[in-house]
């Protein structure tokens, strides 16, 4: 119980840290990645955004959402791979983490496989736009940090995804 309560609030501290990094949805009310982690109430009503340009500074769109129970990097999302492959190619010291997520369908061991095998997917284009694989690690989160609560085909969208996380 103890371990179970600790790691709720260590994931509920991690969220909150990342969303205090991203900001929070748009002031333009234009909805984006981060709106759907903020608004959870929002998430049965949408699908998730589509590829939104590079804006100024770091790079702005750092999610990669796949099909279910695939792991292959959808055309509409090879944009955000190539703007974080050409954001990394020009600072050299940068480093990243790709997190490999799924929807709550499936068993533990094949969802952990399955996150995997996307944040795998997605470093794998990165190498081959010129990233050193040195500097792009892959892990899995499984079911373990879902973005949206939600059962629904539009929840369940939201958490198959691989998210880009500099260090």
């Amino acid at each position: 119980m103890k371990n179970s309560s600790s790691y709720r609030i260590l994931t509920i501290v991690a969220l909150a840290a990342s969303l205090a990094a991203c900001g929070t949805a748009s002031k333009s009310g234009r909805e984006d990645a981060t709106y759907y982690y903020s608004n959870k109430a929002q998430v049965a009503k949408v699908e998730p955004p589509p590829p939104a340009p590079v804006q100024n500074g770091p790079v702005a769109l750092k999610i990669v959402y796949f099909d279910f129970d695939k792991y292959d990097i959808k055309p509409q999302y090879r944009n955000v791979v190539e703007a974080h492959a050409s954001y990394l190619r020009n600072r050299p010291a940068s480093k990243v983490v790709i997190e490999g997520h799924t929807d709550l369908r499936g068993g533990r061991e094949y969802n952990l496989a399955l996150g995997q095998r996307r944040a795998e997917s997605v470093q794998r284009a990165l190498t081959q736009l010129g990233v050193p694989g040195e500097r792009i690690e892959a892990v899995s989160w499984g079911i373990e940090k879902p973005a949206s609560l939600e059962t629904t085909e539009e929840g369940h969208q939201l958490n198959r995804r691989a998210e880009f996380s500099y260090r």
